[in-house]
């Protein structure tokens, strides 16, 4: 039986875009150096090819499937959320192409051209022109379409010149097409010799000297354009957030239809409407699917532009240097182990740094009283050390276990290549589950010492990943708490003989009982009416399940805060429905990614970190943990860190009861809260350069419940 529609509901894809223009909308900040704007179009631009390729991917084989399948959110079809899709992409895209203009002009100021070929000067032509020749020509392979020379498959997202050509000699509706790859061996942008940094983007030229490639034709015209396929190759938890009806017929259709379908075409210029037909005709889209834009259509390059500059020009362009600090709770130059035998420890990334956990594990490594170490990995860093000192242990004799998902999206090879080398060192290699992705992030090491066994357990929000760990928001808790430890092993266990109906005493374990725990836990506030208190910070909800039990905790009164990064189909506020519910969306500089559940208040409060979203997919199609924070100071440290984000009035945005976002209007001092955290971290490592000031956030937090409940 289909659930009744709420009008508290938003569909999930729009909901998305609107995070996405939020990453646009810092590049409109004046605040944010210029090249951070820069990125910032970039990781919009990244975003929204990855939307394409995974979730309208997911929807254009959705359509082809000639059934009544609608959105449990707002009752659209697949077909009605596409079209709704394209309409809300275009002025993103005008948004774009306004605001990478802007950009690109104010980056002049400080000697940072990103050239057109018709603003190349006389002798920096000449230097392309032999660039061109030496170095482009020599590797290019063009081809013109004609019966003898067929369409050719295009590859995904890679950059292509098209041209429309004629015979110098014959009249004009004689045209034929002309197309020429861009090697992905070549730079994305070519740099100018001279003192500033000048440079043209390689398609721009290559598409300037075509009438040196197709020398025995004449250009009409041409363009630089890109197809973006469905990536959706898997049906797995990617799917969708829906019932299982839904999987079965996608499940059917990827049994049977034709893979990596274009569902975009993206081109650098308005090209006539012959050329148009030509190409929509080849790829099989609609004109709705064809989006023009003035901005690179790929935009990798802005994060090697800063390598480019130096001195005092580049401290202006870029955020203030910051690395992950020392914890202040955690002695390095001791024991690890014998610290967390004493307490339990927590490290919040990217403030704090790593190495605490990484030397626990090459400790542990070479420890003749651990007998064991088991992890479950999602993604890994292209380096490593935790595959270092996981290999260690092995060849140290240890029992290593590494559960690791081979079907993280576009890491499936970076994970295939680390599963061998640590299956080489003499670890257990486990993948998972048919049909479940593991996205955990549960270390366990396990010891013997004068014959008692005990256990130290790491439980985080993120990956084991040296290099996001210093970009994204992540707690990283590690505790020698006997109950967490047992549910740990109990985990492996169930991990290794393929069951996934364990029973735990004290961590959430999806998919098997995390969603019905935290419905109990929501019941639980329900109960206390208007005295209940409820916060979330995850990175999407959009569980219709917990979205209904969500409403249903704000019409007893309980007052609900929550904090999402991206997807969010509750909207709130929504009078005699969702009155008690506050959304906020936080992006600023880092990646906003850890997840934290809290219910109650005070002495009666209960506070999980996890590695799950209130997703369906989370909740109902992969392996997740959540773990209690027991330990008081740990709380604390959590506590602290809502405390600050709850007081950003700087990067939050507030969600309307439409799903829009505004601005936190505001008197007070200007609160960006990754600045506060990094300050504090700084403060708290001793770092006596540290240019923060004292703040208490608490200040902040009685105009916030003035304001927002």
């Amino acid at each position: 039986m289909k659930e009744k529609l709420q009008n508290y509901t938003q569909n999930r894809e729009l909901s998305w875009l609107r995070f996405n223009q939020r990453v646009l909308s810092e590049a409109t900040d004046e605040t944010v150096p210029l090249l951070e704007r820069l990125k910032f179009i970039s990781i919009f631009t990244s975003n929204l090819d990855e939307f394409f390729m995974i979730r309208v991917g997911t929807l254009h084989d959705l359509s082809q499937i000639k059934s009544n399948h609608k959105d449990n959110k707002t009752g659209m079809t697949a077909s009605e959320q596409l079209d709704a899709i394209f309409r809300a992409v275009k002025p993103l895209i005008n948004f774009r192409d306004e605001i990478y203009e802007n950009v690109t002009e104010q980056l002049k100021t400080y000697g940072v051209h990103g050239l057109r070929m018709n603003e190349i000067e006389k002798k920096e032509l000449k230097y392309l022109k032999n660039y061109f020749l030496t170095q482009i020509n020599p590797i290019l392979s063009p081809q013109i379409i004609d019966p003898h020379h067929p369409f050719p498959f295009l590859v995904n997202k890679n950059i292509y010149v098209g041209a429309t050509l004629t015979n110098a000699d014959e009249k004009k509706g004689n045209e034929l097409f002309g197309i020429i790859p861009i090697p992905t061996a070549l730079p994305e942008v070519i740099f100018l010799p001279g003192a500033d940094i000048r440079y043209v983007f390689t398609s721009d030229v290559v598409s300037y000297f075509a009438d040196t490639i197709f020398s025995s034709y004449k250009i009409i015209e041409s363009t630089v354009f890109s197809v973006t396929r469905n990536a959706d190759i898997a049906s797995g938890d990617e799917a969708f957030d829906v019932d299982e009806d839904f999987r079965d017929a996608m499940q059917q259709l990827l049994n049977s239809r034709k893979r990596l379908a274009p569902v975009r075409l993206e081109l650098k210029n308005k090209i006539s409407g012959n050329f148009l037909r030509f190409l929509c005709e080849k790829l099989e889209l609609t004109k709705v699917q064809v989006f023009i834009t003035s901005s690179p259509l790929t935009m990798s390059y802005a994060f090697g532009l800063e390598d480019k500059i130096s001195g005092s020009v580049k401290s202006e362009l870029v955020y203030p240097p910051f690395e992950p600090q020392p914890s202040n709770d955690i002695r390095l130059n001791e024991s690890i182990i014998k610290q967390l035998q004493k307490k339990d420890l927590l490290l919040s990334y990217p403030y704090e740094s790593m190495n605490p956990f990484l030397k626990l594990l090459k400790e542990a490594a070479y420890d003749n009283s651990v007998i064991s170490i088991k992890i479950s990995i999602y993604r890994l860093a292209k380096n490593a050390k935790i595959v270092d000192y996981l290999c260690a242990a092995a060849e140290n004799d240890k029992d290593v276990t590494v559960l690791i998902e081979l079907r993280a999206r576009f890491d499936e090879q970076n994970n295939i290549d680390w599963s061998q080398r640590l299956e080489q060192a003499g670890c257990r290699i486990i993948y998972g589950f048919e049909g479940y992705k593991v996205h955990s992030k549960v270390c366990l090491i396990t010891r013997r010492e004068r014959g008692k066994i005990s256990y130290i357990t790491q439980i985080g929000t993120g990956n084991y990943n040296e290099k996001t760990s210093k970009q994204y928001t992540d707690f990283s808790l590690m505790t020698s708490d006997m109950e967490i430890g047992t549910d740990a092993n109990e985990f492996f266990k169930n991990m290794a003989i393929g069951n996934l109906e364990g029973n735990y005493s004290t961590l959430l374990v999806a998919p098997n009982s995390m969603k019905s725990e935290i419905i109990k836990l929501i019941d639980r506030e329900i109960a206390k009416g208007t005295k209940g208190h409820i916060f979330l910070k995850f990175n999407s909800l959009s569980d219709l399940t917990l979205i209904n039990k969500l409403a249903e905790a704000s019409l007893a009164g309980v007052n609900i805060q929550i904090i999402v990064r991206g997807i969010c189909c509750l909207l709130p506020q929504v009078e005699g429905k969702t009155d008690n519910i506050f959304i906020k969306s936080i992006v600023g500089r880092y990646l906003e990614h850890s997840r934290i559940y809290l219910f109650g208040s005070g002495n009666d409060e209960i506070m999980y970190i996890s590695s799950a979203d209130f997703m369906t997919r989370n909740m109902d199609k992969r392996v997740e943990v959540g773990c209690p924070i027991k330990d008081k100071t740990v709380k604390e440290k959590i506590m602290h860190f809502i405390e600050v984000q709850q007081a950003d009035n700087t990067k939050a945005r507030i969600m309307r009861s439409d799903g829009t976002y505004r601005s936190i209007i505001t008197s007070n001092e200007p609160i960006d809260n990754h600045t506060v955290l990094m300050n504090e971290a700084r403060r708290n490592a001793g770092n006596a350069n540290s240019e923060s000031k004292s703040f208490n956030p608490k200040d902040f937090i009685a105009e916030i419940k003035r304001k927002f409940g």
